[in-house]
């Protein structure tokens, strides 16, 4: 127990949260505590103002023997991809990152009372696992059966996995349409194609959230690091200690 507390308290804050927030309703509507229709997305409910089906619908996912497989795998890829962004590209600013949370969290929610979809975690994992990877496009990754690619590929052979495990599909490509539309607006648009600066970080979001560490991120590139301080009278040599790659399911 030690052991496991250990870990936990190691988990970044926000994706600790996310997954215990996902077990927890999870468990909660397969255990019968709660009454899993009253999780969901459903737009007749919400115009009665039952405004935590926004929320709750991210976290709960239907546990059944069809199901237990793939709810273990999100849980996977959350944990995995969540804690990578966080403590990577994101590390030392929290507001960042809740940032493109609420972002991918509102894009699903509008998307889900649309088109129907009334469950949105596999959404929210594909997003953020998409992200992931373009901000590490040549890291290669493992998938099962031995299978070696970039990053890059990763969100699409899942797609196509998924579609041969369980027929489905639609759900993975909307987590990556979504997760496309956060990288362009924040990366793409403003530092490959010189336009405006179209999704920003809120300034209530860095009050909640202070940052720990300065630098300035980019796409595709790890966060600039202060720079160090010079010694009078001769020169010093900065360098880069780049990490590794981390393959699928590294810790």
């Amino acid at each position: 127990m030690s052991d496991l507390g250990d870990w936990y308290r190691s988990v970044p804050f926000f994706t600790r949260y996310w997954l215990s927030l996902t077990v927890g309703f999870t468990l909660l509507g397969r255990f019968g505590l709660v009454n899993p229709i009253n999780l969901i997305l459903l737009y007749e409910p919400i115009k009665r103002f039952q405004l935590w089906r926004l929320v709750t619908c991210v976290f709960y996912y239907p546990l059944s023997p069809a199901h237990g497989f793939q709810f273990l795998l999100n849980l996977y890829f959350l944990y995995n991809y969540s804690r990578r962004l966080e403590t990577g590209h994101y590390g030392g600013k929290p507001a960042d990152y809740f940032t493109l949370l609420v972002f991918n969290w509102l894009c699903a929610v509008i998307i889900g009372l649309i088109l129907n979809f009334s469950i949105l975690l596999e959404i929210m994992v594909l997003s953020v696992l998409y992200v992931w990877c373009q901000l590490n496009k040549d890291v290669i990754v493992s998938f099962w059966f031995g299978t070696r690619f970039k990053a890059m590929y990763l969100p699409w052979v899942f797609l196509g996995f998924n579609m041969i495990l369980s027929g489905g599909g639609i759900t993975e490509l909307i987590g990556i349409l979504i997760g496309h539309l956060y990288v362009f607006l924040m990366f793409q648009y403003p530092q490959e194609l010189g336009g405006r600066v179209l999704l920003t970080t809120p300034a209530i979001f860095k009050e909640w959230f202070p940052d720990t560490v300065g630098g300035v991120h980019t796409f595709g590139a790890p966060p600039q690091r202060p720079p160090q301080p010079r010694n009078r009278g001769r020169g010093m040599f900065g360098g880069h200690n780049w990490g590794t790659g981390h393959v699928l399911g590294g810790q």
